[in-house]
């Protein structure tokens, strides 16, 4: 997995009714990319991920 700062980290529920996560990746601490990320997630709290299986790295949409 590859990601970099200002990437969002979108990771799916693991049981039928919860809810996917959704964060923007504020800060890279593995090399060239690599997890694990800091991640603010929607609702505010930051967390340190090494992200899974389940999860999904977006780049910023350009406009």
């Amino acid at each position: 997995m590859h990601a970099n700062v200002g990437d969002t980290l979108l990771v799916h529920g693991h049981v039928v009714g919860q809810a996917d996560r959704k964060g923007q990746i504020i800060e890279v601490r593995g090399q060239n990319g690599a997890p694990p990320y800091l991640v603010r997630f929607e609702d505010g709290h930051e967390q340190l991920v090494f992200p899974g299986p389940d999860a999904l790295i977006q780049p910023p949409v350009s406009r």
